[in-house]
Order: structure tokens, then sequence, then C-alpha cells
């Protein structure tokens, strides 16, 4: 058994986790506590209420999450949230939720994962958001399809594509998540593709116009590598198991 003291302390400054502004919502760092011993990782993207039951077979343990608990902001303790706490607490599971700054984590974050699994070239850190770089950008060599075709086999499901860039594909941003919304700003970068999970709709015909390749490879799907890697590396450095809970949207 570890202390959770303990491991929050390190997740919070291998994070950054106070230092790095998100949305309220995210409400990054331990959402909930447990007695104070930790025997067990888990991994997931979101802390749902399948996530939840799922995570709390086995004993104490600490639950790593990208999409917390409150996203929703402030409410009632009641419903499916009451349930996700009860079930939580009655198990001795401990949740840390990290999203922003697991997504630019140098190392371990998402952009930098899904990076160096389609082979970009010198990834740099891009797009201001709040004083934070929240995305990456590099240089890639190759067509759309063989850029869709490598993202396909990283990702392991389909991609969506907005084939209106160059066929020749020379420079790529990344923002995993939801950013499809953010086509203006990542065109006006100097990007002539643009990897993200998902957009609203309109983000596809306005790519179109700023002639931006655009692949949609599904906001969870962009999303699972960082709490993998977090939880391996907690793992390892405090000998103790971990695992992951795969429940994808589609999304």
């Amino acid at each position: 058994m570890v202390s959770l003291d303990e491991l929050v302390t390190y997740l919070d400054q291998e994070l950054k986790t106070g230092s790095i502004p998100d949305y309220p919502g995210a409400m990054n760092g331990l959402q909930l506590a447990n007695a104070g011993q930790i025997g067990r990782v888990a991994a997931a993207v979101d802390a749902s209420l399948p996530v939840i039951k799922a995570a709390a077979k086995g004993g104490p343990g600490l639950l790593i999450v990208h999409h917390g608990m409150f996203w929703q902001g402030t409410q009632p303790v009641t419903g499916a949230f009451y349930r996700k706490l009860k079930i939580a607490m009655d198990a001795g599971l401990a949740i840390y939720s990290s999203h922003l700054p697991l997504d630019i984590h140098p190392e371990l974050g998402n952009n930098i994962l899904l990076a160096r699994a389609i082979g970009i070239l010198n990834p740099e850190p891009f797009f201001d958001q709040k004083g934070v770089l929240i995305g990456l950008r590099g240089a890639w060599d190759g067509t759309r399809q063989d850029l869709a075709d490598q993202l396909q086999a990283a990702l392991e499901g389909p991609v969506h594509q907005c084939p209106a860039g160059p066929e020749q594909i020379s420079k790529i941003g990344i923002i995993t998540g939801g950013a499809g919304g953010e086509v203006v700003k990542v065109a006006a970068s100097g990007v002539d593709s643009f990897i993200t999970g998902e957009g609203p709709h309109w983000s596809y015909p306005l790519a179109e116009e700023l002639a931006l390749n655009v692949f949609y490879g599904g906001h969870y799907a962009t999303e699972t590598s960082g709490v993998k890697a977090v939880a391996e590396r907690v793992a390892k450095l405090f000998g103790i198991p971990w695992e992951f809970h795969h429940h994808p949207t589609g999304l």
C-alpha cells in the first residue's frame, strides 16, 4: 500500500497541476479522497458511472481520469452523481483528474504521445489559450492518405477527414480533444493540416474555405494515451499494479 498523499504530491508536481489554468469544471487534482492508502491505480478517460463501478472493484485504489466529476459545475448530490460518490467511497476509491495539464505534458501528454505515434518531426508547442500553449505542431512528410492511415493505426479506429488542404502534407498541428472549433486560429498558425478529436459541424465547411486539412480522430480516442501513460508511470514508481478501464463514447 502507498500513501494517497504521497501519490497526489507526485502527480501535482509532475503535471504542474496548480500552475496551468483550465476550464472551471476541470477541477484538476484530487477530486475525491479515501482513507489514505492506495493499493492499485486505475486509469480512464471519463469519471462516468460505468467507469467508477468497474474501477471500484479490487480494493482501495486511485482512479486517474482526464475528465473529472465536475464538468457540469455545482450540482446536488443526487441521482447518478450520488451513486458515483457512494460507490467510490464505499470501495475506498480515490479520484484524481487532470485535463489540460495532461494534454500538454511534454512526456506523458496526449498531444506528444499522438505526435510521436505518427512520426511528427521536431514537435513544438503552439496555440495560445490564456497564456498556455495547448497544442503541438511540427514537420511531417507524406500524403493525406498516409496520415489518415497512420492516425487510424495509432487511434485504433476511424478518422474522419476534411481534405481541404494540400495533398502533400508538410506541417501538422495537433490539439487533442474537442478543438475543432479553432480551425481559424490553427490555419493562421501556418500549418497545412490539423489533427483533433472532434469539432462542431461548421468547422468542416469553414476548414474547406481556409484550405486546411482536418482530421477528426474522435474526442475519446485522442485522449486515452495520456491517462494510460500516467498510470503506468505511477505504478512503476510506487510498485503497485495498474489497469485501464476502456469505456469509449464513439465521439
